[in-house]
């Protein structure tokens, strides 16, 4: 079994920045499409932003475009989420997630806790 824990989340005021992250388990980290999700309370789980086995490709939510970052460490089983630009909106559970399939799938396989972010104006 997978394991995948969030960090970094918090409270922060709107045009500020978070960075997100995730420290998988195991040893084949590099082998995972990674993602970001975030779920806002009321609402569904939607996907924030991806990212391939070696990081080359990445692919963002249009709310997110131009203000999140997503990157990988694969030498430290780390995915991060670089958040800019907040605003009330980005409210929600971040939740980290793995899959065997590729990038533009939505089915993701292992998810972690999840870490609450919240945007105050």
């Amino acid at each position: 079994q997978v394991q995948l824990v969030e960090s970094g989340g918090g409270l922060v005021q709107a045009g500020g920045s978070l960075r997100l992250s995730c420290a998988a388990s195991g040893r084949t980290f590099s082998n995972y499409v990674m993602g970001w999700f975030r779920q806002a309370p009321g609402k569904e789980r939607h996907f924030v932003a991806g990212i391939s086995r070696s990081g080359g490709s990445t692919m963002y939510a249009d709310s997110v475009k131009g203000r999140f970052t997503i990157s990988r460490d694969n030498t430290k089983n780390t995915v991060y989420l670089q958040m800019n630009s907040l605003n009330p909106e980005d409210t929600a559970v971040y939740y980290c997630a793995q899959t065997w399939r590729s990038i533009i799938s939505g089915t993701y396989d292992y998810w972690g806790q999840g870490t609450q972010v919240t945007v105050s104006s």
